[in-house]
């Protein structure tokens, strides 16, 4: 203990400062005066250790600043639960260190925030650019609506955005909601309400995946078709110039754009200007060809354009509304085998419809449905009759019409009645977007050559498909529903991919396929 208490008087002569100590018992007067050297005590001794222990740190720390890094900063680390870095920009104004004034000890012992990743864009390469277009060129003709037909009034076909006048369950026909007593033509309207409505529409041409012209090119060319070829052919033209004009188009010279006309190519194919000839020269038009167009039939000699659906008599909300009516149509009581809707084409005796006609009408196992009547229960333009026939038939009968196709073969789906074709050009190569590749696993093909030379009954083609065959063909049939209907276009409860969504889909494909300089995208 002697030896203890002797290094540490040593110790303290070091600091300057003399100290003693006394045995217990000694008196108070001898240890602080009393004649005797007045001695500091033991809190004054206290104070100027620590005075001296910082100020040796002090020294330590200042003889490091240029370095950035030095005793201090080994001696005291920040801790791990530090509060964060300070982001904001305006963090001085508040009176806090931005983080490029950060002292150095600070930033050598933070760790960088976390970095977010940002949500990905469930509408990248979806994107669609829809013009803003003189009202000339489609609402204005919606509101003349009264001169769109020569042979009846098109007001009431064009109401509810283009899906006519509503309709009741007509009798147990149809389901509660959903029907409307809609026209084949009128698909141009029904198809820009869609897309007012589409989830990835944009404002950025730059930034579109294609550009659609809202253009109503099948009540244009209706309202016009017995009148001379410069009037029926003047507000193509008009458009045309009115887009050559804009910068979106001079892009790629329209072959990202793309367009709706909700008639038969047919109507748009007029190759001279002589007025006893039929339609206009719309998809003649060279820059028109450069566009994707999409067109109930295309041409079998050139298929530029792309084929959708008719429109049919059903417009779901949801798909709630679809899987009732599929289930329906699979409790549905067929007691025919087969059945046709349709008129007689006196025009048309080299063709199948006069021996479907003699064939149907002579079976007991035919609903022939003959369409005389303009109007009332018998009358082809009543779509709870028509869907009548067609729900309680095992097949429906679909030749050609006044063209290659019918939209009587997608009300035969609509009410799954197994379509029967007489020529592949009837569906086969025009509806390759929404029909399934394999035709004989939804429809039977019976060539028209052999049923006109009566080589064929259709009967007895049909009654030997087996039972179960038949059924699975009437499955498959059903499934294809969602895509043949266009959705009611003012809902936005859609939450099923339709006639609409396959048809925009293939139009962004083909754009794509064109800006990757694709042989084939060019061809077209």
């Amino acid at each position: 203990m002697a030896s203890r208490l002797q290094t540490d008087e040593e110790a303290m002569k070091l600091t300057g400062f003399q100290v003693n100590f006394h045995k217990d018992g000694e008196d108070a007067a001898d240890r602080h005066g009393g004649g005797g050297v007045l001695r500091p005590s033991r809190i004054c001794h206290l104070a100027l250790l620590s005075t001296a222990f910082w100020a040796f740190v002090f020294f330590l720390h200042s003889g490091t600043q240029g370095d950035g890094v030095g005793v201090v900063s080994v001696l005291f680390k920040q801790a791990a639960f530090s509060l964060p870095p300070l982001l904001s920009g305006n963090a001085a104004g508040r009176g806090r260190v931005p983080p490029t004034q950060l002292p150095a000890l600070a930033v050598q012992a933070r760790s960088p925030p976390p970095v977010e990743a940002a949500p990905a864009d469930s509408c990248a390469g979806r994107y669609i650019y829809m013009y803003d277009l003189p009202p000339r060129f489609n609402d204005d003709l919606v509101l003349d609506c009264k001169k769109l037909w020569r042979f009846y009034d098109m007001c009431p076909l064009v109401a509810n955005c283009g899906m006519g006048r509503a309709l009741g369950d007509e009798g147990g026909v149809f389901s509660s909601r959903g029907w409307y007593a809609t026209n084949q033509f009128t698909l141009d309207i029904i198809f820009h309400a869609r897309m007012k409505g589409y989830e990835c529409l944009t404002g950025d041409p730059s930034l579109a995946a294609a550009l659609y012209v809202p253009f109503y090119a099948s009540l244009d060319g209706g309202r016009h078709m017995w009148n001379s070829t410069s009037l029926r052919d003047m507000l193509g033209l008009d458009l045309v110039e009115w887009l050559a004009r804009r910068p979106q188009w001079r892009a790629m010279g329209g072959r990202d754009h793309f367009m709706v006309a909700g008639r038969t190519a047919w109507d748009f194919r007029r190759y001279e200007d002589v007025d006893e000839q039929w339609g206009t020269k719309l998809l003649n038009n060279p820059a028109v060809q450069n566009m994707t167009v999409l067109i109930l039939e295309t041409s079998p000699w050139r298929r530029a354009n792309l084929a959708v659906p008719y429109p049919t008599y059903f417009h779901p909300e949801t798909a709630a509304d679809v899987a009732a009516w599929q289930e329906k149509m699979r409790g549905a009581e067929r007691s025919w085998l087969f059945a046709f809707a349709g008129a007689p084409h006196p025009w048309q005796r080299e063709t199948v419809r006069p021996e479907i006609f003699q064939q149907c009408g002579a079976s007991s196992r035919c609903r022939l449905f003959r369409c005389g009547a303009k109007s009332g229960p018998h009358s082809c333009k009543s779509p709870g009759a028509v869907m009548r026939v067609f729900e309680s038939s095992d097949f429906c009968l679909q030749p050609r019409g006044d063209s290659l196709t019918r939209r009587s073969t997608f009300d035969a789906i609509l009410a799954g009645c197994i379509p029967v074709f007489f020529h592949p050009g009837s569906a086969y190569t025009q509806y390759t977007l929404h029909l399934p590749k394999e035709p004989e696993r939804w429809s039977v093909l019976i060539m028209h050559t052999d049923v006109s030379e009566r080589n064929v009954s259709i009967e007895e083609t049909l009654a030997k498909i087996p039972p179960e065959t038949v059924r699975a063909m009437r499955e498959e049939v059903i499934r294809l529903i969602p895509r043949v209907v266009y959705a009611d276009p003012r809902s936005r409860r859609v939450d099923f991919k339709d006639a609409f969504d396959v048809s925009v889909e293939a139009v962004i494909d083909r754009v794509a396929k064109r800006r990757r300089g694709d042989v084939e995208g060019r061809r077209r």
